[in-house]
């Protein structure tokens, strides 16, 4: 199902944000009054959305590439990124192809300290549990709403300790960072190891080590991991690929081994992980 996006007047209540800032203050004490929850799907490559939600939040997780500019900042998403973003913020989403979502629009209380969060962040190898929590709200919604807004309660907090609150904008990401992760993108059904792609990016592997984890909150490992599985959880949900198609697809042509890895990181088998989204 589509999410219910539409342009709308710029609101004359200001964004609980400061103007161009990529961090967000986000009251989490009481919990959060959900009034959509959703799978939204655009595109396609090239196209433009311009839109804004006078009253409501809009918190995403993302399963695709595009641009996403956010009170004027831009920003590069891509599968696993999440958004949080405050009632009336005017949102622009450039698409790139096919581009799946989740979502939910909520309101969110006044009372107790609010958090300061990046508006914009990626989750890395919290991506597939936020999406479990978000896929167990819409499945309780509407018809266990306690049960929905528990999920979402929960997943807002997940995305409120991602990463310590850092005030203003977000550091660029370093040059070696950026082609380390453009080479896993573009080599993520073969082969990897540390040493090539720190090869790749121009440095040496101990440094690579370094800067990923400071830019990226996890080892390059880690993140090979997780791009694979998320890569693996969107062909099974997707597409009609076979499951050994898609285990060579993602670097992991060992079926055992691909067995194991969605297991552990997804939570169930690749079966499951495809009958869960078809039920």
């Amino acid at each position: 199902m589509s999410s219910p996006h539409s342009s709308t007047p710029h609101s004359s209540t200001p964004p609980s944000s400061t103007p161009h800032s990529s961090t967000v203050l986000v009251p989490l004490d009481e919990p959060p009054v959900p009034v959509a929850i959703g799978v939204g799907i655009h595109g396609p490559a090239g196209h433009v959305d311009d839109f804004q939600l006078p009253d409501l939040w809009q918190f995403h997780l993302y399963d695709y590439e595009a641009e996403l500019t956010v009170d004027g900042v831009a920003h590069e998403i891509r599968p696993g990124s999440v958004s949080l973003v405050p009632p009336g913020t005017p949102v622009r989403y450039r698409y790139r192809g096919r581009s799946e979502h989740l979502y939910v629009h909520l309101r969110l209380g006044s009372a107790g300290e609010s958090r300061d969060v990046p508006s914009v962040q990626h989750a890395g190898r919290q991506a597939a549990l936020l999406e479990g929590q978000l896929r167990q709200a819409l499945a309780a919604w509407p018809s266990t709403r306690a049960r929905a807004v528990a999920e979402v309660w929960a997943a807002l907090w997940r995305v409120a300790e991602l990463a310590p609150a850092q005030g203003g904008a977000a550091p660029a990401t370093h040059a070696a960072v950026a082609a380390a992760v453009a080479f896993v993108e573009e080599h993520l059904a073969q082969p990897l190891t540390v040493p090539e792609i720190a090869r790749a990016a121009g440095v040496s592997h101990n440094h690579l080590t370094r800067l990923f984890r400071a830019a990226m909150g996890e080892t390059v490992i880690g993140y090979i991991r997780m791009r694979r599985m998320t890569q693996a959880r969107h062909l099974l949900r997707a597409s009609t690929l076979s499951i050994p198609a898609v285990a060579a697809s993602v670097g992991i042509p060992d079926l055992q081994a691909f067995n194991k890895a969605c297991r552990r990181e997804l939570g169930a088998s690749p079966r499951a992980v495809r009958a869960a989204d078809i039920a």
